[in-house]
């Protein structure tokens, strides 16, 4: 039995009270969603600049009413103090995923950036902190990894960030790190690697790779791919995510607080082969696909060539073993995909 499923039946005979930030935001629903079928307590937190109620009503409709009554949501923003101390009030968990995500968006505007990712991440750590929360899992980000060129990737060898948003991401691992050596206060960074899965936004100029090509093929608009298409990434499904954020808020391994840690699958895909993948996948509903090839342009700045995890540390702290490779992800989020963008 993976630790992941043991933890679940304990968590359902002793439910605790978590805060999801960004709660109607692409990770942050999934979260709130996995934890009511726990039927754990839930408090969420969205200001909805990234986030959609939408989000929220599908979670809603999929848990049921008995389960959604254990869900309390407060529209507010992370970079006011008094909304933090009052959603951190009484909780045993903060899982924080509010943020400004997007590296071009940071080299746009980088006082927003900042003042979501730096400003409010300190705000959350000090509200989590006085309200004697037992653990704060928070998103940090393989973009922090920067310039350096090694793969895999491993979370103690980094480079200089290549963006603004990779700034904000590494100053909030030493604020974590700073504030357990200060207070005490026990935290666990996960380093996301490009996530993908249900209920992630495909419009605006920001949007993921995975939801904003699926939205492009099936409505037959061009796809475009930043460089030669060789450039790789370590794609990584939701429920991998889900995963990593319950067991790092509750992993009782001595040495699994005050850490980050890598969470991907550790495996490289080139976009060219995320292109074929998708577009084989929707062949099938879509005909007009047989055949279509991407449109390639001038490599995006801030972007690094290449990403790959080595996912070893989660996996002998945390108990962290994804059950979900990119082609049984898109395969499962497919339906979803097609069903919410077409």
């Amino acid at each position: 039995m993976s630790a992941f499923d043991a933890l679940k039946p304990a968590l359902q005979a002793a439910p605790r009270t978590w805060l999801v930030t960004g709660a109607a935001g692409f990770i942050g629903c999934n979260l709130v969603e996995a934890l009511l079928q726990l039927d754990q307590r839930v408090v969420g937190l969205d200001n909805f600049a990234t986030g959609y109620e939408k989000n929220l009503a599908q979670v809603q409709a999929s848990v049921g009413p008995a389960r959604w009554a254990n869900f309390r949501f407060q529209r507010g923003d992370i970079c006011d103090l008094a909304t933090c101390r009052a959603v951190c009030a009484d909780v045993d968990y903060v899982l924080h995923q509010a943020a400004l995500g997007s590296v071009p968006r940071s080299i746009e505007d980088p006082l927003s950036t900042h003042a979501a990712n730096n400003t409010g991440f300190i705000n959350m750590l000090v509200a989590a902190r006085d309200a004697g929360v037992r653990r704060f899992v928070y998103a940090a980000s393989s973009s922090t990894y920067g310039d350096h060129p090694g793969l895999p990737k491993v979370e103690d060898v980094i480079g200089k960030p290549l963006s603004p948003y990779a700034v904000t991401k590494l100053v909030n691992e030493l604020y974590a790190d700073v504030f357990g050596r200060c207070y005490g206060m026990e935290s666990i960074g996960l380093r996301y690697f490009n996530i993908f899965g249900r209920r992630q936004d495909p419009q605006g100029a920001y949007a993921a790779v995975v939801p904003k090509w699926v939205s492009s093929m099936i409505r037959n608009e061009p796809v475009y791919i930043n460089g030669d298409g060789e450039t790789s990434r370590d794609f990584c499904y939701i429920d991998n995510v889900i995963q990593a954020n319950l067991l790092a808020a509750t992993s009782q391994h001595a040495d699994a607080a005050n850490q980050v840690y890598n969470i991907a699958v550790g495996e490289r895909t080139t976009l060219n082969q995320l292109f074929e993948t998708i577009r084989s996948l929707l062949e099938s509903k879509f005909p007009h696909l047989e055949g279509v090839r991407p449109v390639y342009r001038d490599f995006r700045a801030g972007d690094v060539r290449h990403s790959l995890a080595d996912i070893s540390k989660a996996r002998a702290r945390l108990g962290y073993e994804p059950t979900h490779r990119i082609g049984e992800g898109l395969a499962e989020a497919m339906d979803w995909y097609v069903q919410d963008l077409g």
